[in-house]
């Protein structure tokens, strides 16, 4: 098929790459425009827009799809299908209806649990058993279309975001090409009324770990925001990334350092495993305390 491919990050560069592999023809490849990085804040081009050009793909970046303009060039395209997956601009209904066979969303939970902007975070700080992918028709709601196909992966107990990324993005490539080459047999699926839940984008605020929380909370908050943007502590002033943890055997009061990097909280207790210090690499826990001295209480 002619497919428009619309993404941004490097969750959606796999699925760009089996597009190709599987014989589709990319017409473009939209992506949000390049944003300020680095230490010297230069403008950096995002991982589709990067890995896009590599390949030789024409690349858009508009800031917004609502102009006239914009719109006519999307629909001069005449893509059979678009391909969306975390491309993070509204599409207006104009650009929905422009290509042949629609809009097609690679959505990461199991719809309509998780709608919106963080539903692989939300999951595992939810506590959830398992996710997924589902490969919806787009329409104007938010993650509201028909679902053409979906499967489940469980979530470990050890699973972090970054995990998570990795194999729903593998399956996301999969099923999206699976979907291309069955579309005309697959019956779209309206997502049922109950369940519905909303992934709100995560806030800076719900970072900062309180150690007076249950630890299966506390484990949660560490893998569900890791590697992004890490759940943090202060030791002696520096605040410390906490990026890989499970729970572990122990009580005290919330805070005490139970041994190793083995925090007490508020029931239970939660090692550890990896961390990162301001300015440096992520480690293995074990790593950093031999150059970190934890106190005897966390606040």
């Amino acid at each position: 098929m002619r497919v428009v491919f619309m993404g941004t990050p490097d969750f959606s560069v796999p699925v760009l790459e089996a597009l190709i592999a599987a014989g589709h023809e990319i017409a473009a490849v939209y992506s949000q425009p390049p944003r300020p990085a680095g230490r010297g804040k230069k403008d950096r081009p995002g991982p589709v827009q990067a890995r896009a050009e590599a390949l030789g793909l024409p690349v858009r970046h508009p800031k917004s799809l609502r102009s006239a303009e914009a719109q006519a060039e999307f629909a001069a395209l005449k893509a059979d299908v678009a391909v969306v997956v975390a491309y993070g601009l509204i599409l207006p209904q104009a650009v929905l209806e422009a290509p042949a066979r629609g809009c097609l969303n690679i959505h990461a939970s199991l719809l309509p649990r998780w709608r919106g902007a963080a539903p692989i975070q939300r999951a595992i700080l939810a506590g959830d058993a398992e996710t997924g992918i589902c490969i919806m028709q787009m329409d104007a709601g938010l993650d509201t279309g028909a679902v053409l196909l979906r499967e489940a992966t469980p979530i470990g107990a050890e699973d972090t975001t970054a995990d998570l990324q990795d194999r729903l993005s593998g399956m996301g490539a999969r099923l999206i090409c699976t979907a291309l080459d069955r579309l005309d047999g697959l019956a779209p699926q309206a997502q049922p009324a109950e369940g519905v839940t909303y992934a709100a984008k995560i806030a800076k605020a719900e970072a900062r770990i309180d150690w007076s929380s249950p630890a299966v909370e506390v484990d949660r908050k560490i893998r569900g925001l890791s590697p992004f943007p890490g759940a943090w502590c202060e030791v002696a002033g520096e605040r410390i990334k906490l990026l890989r943890s499970r729970l572990a055997d122990g009580q005290g009061a919330p805070g005490a350092v139970l041994g190793g990097f083995t925090i007490a909280c508020g029931d239970g207790a939660v090692e550890v495993l990896e961390a990162q210090r301001e300015g440096k690499r992520p480690m293995p826990a074990g790593e950093m305390l031999r150059g970190l001295s934890l106190p005897e209480r966390l606040g």
